[in-house]
């Protein structure tokens, strides 16, 4: 059985929804949610949306400067321009479809600081503002009836067809169906299960990214990958709870195994240096005091005040038996964000026709090696807006009928061997973490790819399993190979 649709949007995080809504409304449009519809990262976003609008102090230079001085000035100019010149546009455009951002006493916009930026400019929504904006962009997306959502629906593969892409589902109640269509959106988020510990959903296995490598799209600086330094540190759970870059931002402080302050032996910024800088300077710490152990300090501060700033975090560490407003909390950097993915154009077009890519499994330039904090949300809603529109201005040109090419789901096959994710992620942590270790990169390069083959050539049964190890692995694989160059 299979389907034809104008459009296919390979995930339901910000990037996915907010596309969808900005696609003329005569298109069909599928999105396709790998999981429930509330798993996303877009949702996990505590900190906010940065960009400068109607702030009388802040301009669009110097959030420009801030994202290139992050980056290492790795990044495209020409797009950062493009994402900071148009960050009031979307913020805008999401105020009017119901996000409510957090406001002063005098009805203004309250706008937080954190690492990184030299300005407040930091909307929120307390600090879950990634599900504030999910939530509000879904609602809107469920009242568009050219809109249809498959949630528990795993993509198991993709190819390209003379009329435009065969998507091939693995569908919620275990059947197979093909889908096809003429533009497809590729949305799928991070790569975070790649690691033993990550602050990522469950559903960040780099799938996207897998598809379109497979398919001979191009991959730029996939080895940039952003280590979160105030992740939740517990020791058990491999997705790890994130600390917002905004309670360092209110003014809290990072301290080692000795409870004392020790980023002013690294970096004139302090705790608000840019997050692999800080990342680094854990590690190096931990490696000069022969310890692990690290502490996120805001105790100081008004307990009222940050029980209403950061009523989530400060809930989920109770939960966990600390409590934020009268102790230090265990932290230590884990995966948190990709900047380099699937490289694209100005319009989030990849360097195969017709097929785009939007957000986090995107490479557009923006980020450089390090991401700004709270430039992720935007770059979602801006250059999943560009991907519309493009889009849009090419509906002239598609064909009339859909061709769906050939898929075969090796049912009577074995299942694929155990391990191979626990396996890649034991790698990708020891050779690829905070600061990559090369020699353990070409070692762990060798096994990968020794891994991937065998999935890739092994005639498995193609289920869920199967798709997210060979994602996983082929992500770990790519990483591996740009360390050791």
């Amino acid at each position: 059985m299979s389907r034809n649709y104008d459009v296919i949007i390979a995930g339901c995080g910000v990037a996915g929804l907010y596309a969808a809504i900005n696609l003329p409304p005569q298109l069909k449009i599928l999105i396709l949610c790998k999981r429930e519809l509330s798993l996303c990262n877009s949702s996990l976003a505590q900190g906010g949306i940065a960009g400068v609008y109607n702030s009388p102090t802040d301009n669009i230079q110097y959030h420009q400067n801030d994202t290139l001085i992050a980056g290492g000035f790795k990044n495209n100019v020409d797009v950062v321009h493009t994402l900071v010149s148009e960050a009031a546009q979307d913020i805008n455009r999401i105020i009017e479809l119901g996000v409510e951002f957090d406001k002063n006493e005098d009805g203004s916009y309250h706008r937080t600081l954190e690492g990184g930026h030299s300005h407040h400019r930091i909307f929120h929504h307390a600090d879950a503002t990634g599900k504030e904006i999910t939530e509000t962009l879904l609602r809107k997306v469920q009242t568009l009836e050219n809109v249809e959502i498959l949630e528990n629906t795993i993509m198991c593969e993709v190819k390209r067809t003379p009329t435009g892409y065969s998507a091939f589902l693995k569908m919620v109640d275990d059947t197979y169906e093909a889908c096809n269509c003429h533009f497809m959106i590729l949305a799928t988020g991070g790569i975070g299960r790649v690691y033993e510990f990550t602050t990522n959903s469950a559903i960040a296995t780099g799938d996207g990214i897998t598809f379109a490598y497979e398919m001979g799209a191009k991959i730029k600086n996939l080895s940039y990958v952003q280590f979160h330094p105030t992740a939740f540190n517990n020791r058990v759970t491999r997705e790890c709870f994130l600390i917002s870059e905004a309670v360092r931002g209110e003014g809290a402080y990072l301290l080692n195994c000795h409870k004392e302050r020790f980023m002013h032996n690294y970096d004139k910024r302090l705790e608000l240096a840019p997050r692999d800088v800080v990342s680094h300077s854990i590690v190096l710490e931990a490696r000069k005091q022969n310890s692990t152990e690290f502490f996120l300090d805001i105790s100081y501060k008004d307990s009222d005040f940050l029980k209403k700033r950061f009523p989530m975090i400060y809930n989920n560490l109770l939960e966990q038996g600390y409590d934020l407003t009268k102790e230090p909390v265990p932290i230590y950097p884990c995966q948190h964000y990709l900047m380099g993915g699937i490289d694209v154009d100005r319009n989030s077009e990849t360097t195969l026709p017709n097929l785009f890519a939007c957000g986090e499994c995107s490479h557009t330039g923006v980020h450089g090696s390090n991401r700004l904090a709270s430039n992720s949300l935007l770059e979602a809603l801006v250059f999943s807006r560009h991907a519309a529109d493009c889009i849009a201005s090419r509906l002239d040109c598609v064909p009339d009928n859909f061709e769906e090419a050939e898929f075969d789901a090796h049912l009577e096959s074995p299942r694929i061997p155990k391990g191979y994710r626990t396996e890649t992620r034991r790698i990708m942590q020891r050779s690829h973490f905070v600061i990559p270790d090369k020699k353990a990169a070409a070692e762990g390069f060798r096994r990968v790819e020794e891994m991937r083959m065998d999935l890739l050539n092994g005639g498995y049964y193609v289920d869920a399993d199967y798709v997210l190890a060979k994602s996983i692995v082929t992500v770990a694989s790519i990483i591996l190979d740009e360390v050791m160059r």
